[in-house]
């Protein structure tokens, strides 16, 4: 149902009293699929008791009114408005639990892709476990239908407050509500339902957007959300001087946030410009009107929230795509031939240039990025220059060795060893690697260049000099979902849970700005070389919420002021060599708002592996993430 090229919007009917008719109306005016009752009020029946128990008859319309490739794909079902099952009433909670399990029967029969089931209140744990008990847990509907919560972005009666002068006055009129009380939180509803459902992968949101948006932080949670669609009253429409709905620039800019997530579009209401398919035209108008995407999210495009294990470069050989797709970076190494500039500039003065020639050691060269970037440097410098490029994978070699012959010739030494294992001939002026990972050093960095400065000269110059890992708790339950689905029967229960991820971080919200967590100096004069580390940070969590885990960031100071970094604040504008990584946690912690999280983070190390353990002590207390390394560690 969803499109790339043009924007799937959908227009939900109130009641079709002939559904082909109704169908051929919204295509014909634009729309991609409509949403209509499964069941029509007057076909309604009750199982227990009722004036309807005993009536005769089919429950609904026949599968023969459409084809099945139209029910396939043009039609949403929507579960009746009356079906109540968390009602203090027995006969109409037992009523609505046989009425929904023979809806969802039915839209199973007609192969419906979507089901939409809207939530009223915070009272909808028996509601939610109909919904997963029947649909999402049960292995005969394994490949049917997604379920759509529809959850008001705004509680009705909040809304009445806006028209009302009297202080107790319900909309419904069977109860009373005070102004003074504060404004219901709609997201508590759907939080409430997706945990009973335990985060499944099949159960979407469809949020219903209201006339006054929310603050920008409580927006920024719905867009952390799994969202499928939008709904859009036709209520909320301003009408322009040519007499055609448009909407405000907020609700602008939070749909066309939300098409981002590739979301789909519901129209919703009475028509009240002219023809119904404005509406749509609209919808198309902001899809296509979108600012452009960056080039790391065009780079990005297709990896968005997909989990992948870090690299071991030190257990394992990177193969021939994996150094190709670093090479395409077109800032980073970039910046490293601006670094390795300034470097061999204040390494040999003007007056030396002539007769001082410049060791400089690429450790980790891979197939030479940095190799060819360090000669560009110093024919950019007008200095000379010695390059030994050490690479410990012999496939790699090859091609280093091959634009030794063919290019560098005499001024560029291959060298096939561990550089923690090498003894070089000479020391370095300039020491330069390539060897940080999404968390700065996932990937062994600091081991490494521990390792390799024992032939850097004493005042000689290393590049990178530092770098510092930074994380941030984040709110996705699409990250969740994905990790729940990890599991190994070989591995630890909790192993998925207990290892970080690299991931091109997408349908999430970040909580609070990114805190600095560990930090690596380069040489390192430390008279005893310990990489371990442990920090506390505490974040500031502003809203209710739900926090699935932690985004790991990095930032490297290269030499002197030339930085690179994947902080979302100071992200390096077109870099996209690395991605975040994420540390998630076992069980999502409901926090509630302006409240402090409190997280520890330790770096531990053996003789032969390095590995993270996490956990949060406030505002309440959970088991360590893996402990001594028994899920995940990172190999010497």
């Amino acid at each position: 149902m969803a499109s790339r090229q043009h924007v799937s919007c959908g227009l939900e009917l109130a009641c079709a009293n002939d559904i082909s008719n109704s169908l051929s109306a919204a295509t014909s005016a634009g729309y991609q699929f409509v949403a209509m009752p499964i069941v029509h009020p007057r076909f309604k029946r009750e199982f227990i008791t009722g004036k309807a128990k005993d009536r005769s008859g089919a429950f609904t319309r026949s599968d023969l009114v459409l084809n099945s490739q139209d029910w396939n794909t043009l039609i949403v079902g929507k579960v009746s408005l009356t079906i109540d099952p968390d009602s203090v009433a027995y006969s109409v909670c037992k009523n609505s639990e046989k009425a929904l399990e023979q809806e969802l029967n039915y839209a199973a029969h007609l192969g419906l892709p979507a089901v939409l089931v809207s939530v009223k209140s915070s009272k909808c744990v028996n509601l939610a476990r109909c919904i997963h008990n029947r649909i999402l847990s049960s292995a005969s509907y394994q490949n049917m239908f997604q379920i759509w919560i529809r959850v008001p972005m705004r509680a009705p009666c909040d809304d009445c407050r806006m028209y009302v002068n009297e202080p107790r006055i319900n909309c419904e009129g069977d109860s009373n509500i005070d102004l003074d009380v504060p404004e219901e939180d709609t997201w508590h509803w759907w939080n409430i339902f997706r945990s009973v459902c335990n985060t499944e992968k099949k159960l979407g949101l469809a949020l219903e957007l209201s006339a006054d948006l929310p603050s920008q932080s409580e927006l920024e949670r719905w867009l952390g959300e799994p969202l499928r669609c939008i709904i859009v009253p036709t209520s909320i429409f301003l009408t322009n001087k040519k007499g055609y709905p448009v909407l405000s620039r907020a609700h602008q800019g939070f749909i066309q946030r939300a098409y981002k997530l590739d979301v789909q579009v519901m129209i919703k209401g009475v028509n009240m410009h002219g023809s119904i398919k404005h509406y749509q035209q609209y919808m198309e108008h902001l899809w296509l009107t979108q600012p452009p995407d960056d080039t790391l999210t065009q780079f990005a495009r297709g990896y968005e929230d997909y989990l992948q294990v870090p690299l071991q470069p030190l257990m394992d050989n990177l193969e021939s795509c994996t150094y190709e797709i670093f090479e395409r970076d077109p800032v980073k190494y970039t910046e490293y031939q601006k670094a390795m500039y300034q470097a061999i500039v204040d390494r040999v003065c003007d007056e030396d240039k002539e007769h001082k020639t410049i060791v400089l050691m690429v450790v980790g060269a891979g197939r030479g990025p940095l190799v060819r970037a360090a000669l560009t440097a110093a024919r950019k410098a007008e200095r000379k220059i010695k390059v030994y490029a050490v690479e410990k994978n012999p496939n790699a070699v090859v091609t280093l060795q091959a634009q030794q012959d063919e290019m560098w010739g005499d001024s560029v030494i291959v060298v096939n060893s561990d550089m923690r294992l090498w003894n070089a001939p000479e020391k370095a002026d300039i020491l330069v690697s390539e060897l940080l990972g999404s968390f700065g050093d996932n990937e062994l960095s600091p081991e490494c260049l521990d390792g390799a400065q024992k032939f850097l000269k004493d005042d000689g110059i290393s590049i990178p000099a530092s770098y510092t890992s930074y994380i941030a708790p984040i709110h996705s339950p699409k990250l969740y979902s994905e990790v729940a689905q990890m599991k190994d029967r070989d591995k630890h229960p909790l192993a998925p849970f207990e290892m970080p991820y690299v991931v091109r971080l997408h349908n999430r919200t970040e909580l609070d700005e990114p805190q600095p967590l560990f930090t690596f100096h380069h040489p390192n004069k430390d008279k005893v070389i310990d990489n371990t580390r442990y920090k506390v940070l505490t974040f500031d969590i502003k809203y209710n919420c739900t926090i699935h885990g932690f985004a790991g960031y990095f930032e490297t100071v290269l030499y002197k002021d030339i930085v690179l970094s994947i902080v979302p604040h100071n992200h390096s504008s077109g870099m996209f060599s690395w991605f975040p990584i994420f540390f998630p946690l076992k069980e999502p912690l409901y926090i509630l708002g302006n409240n402090q999280l409190e997280v520890h983070f330790w770096r531990c190390a053996s003789r032969s592996n390095v590995w993270y353990e996490w956990c949060v002590a406030k505002p309440y207390v959970c088991p360590i993430h893996n402990p001594n390394g028994r899920s995940y560690t990172i190999g010497l």
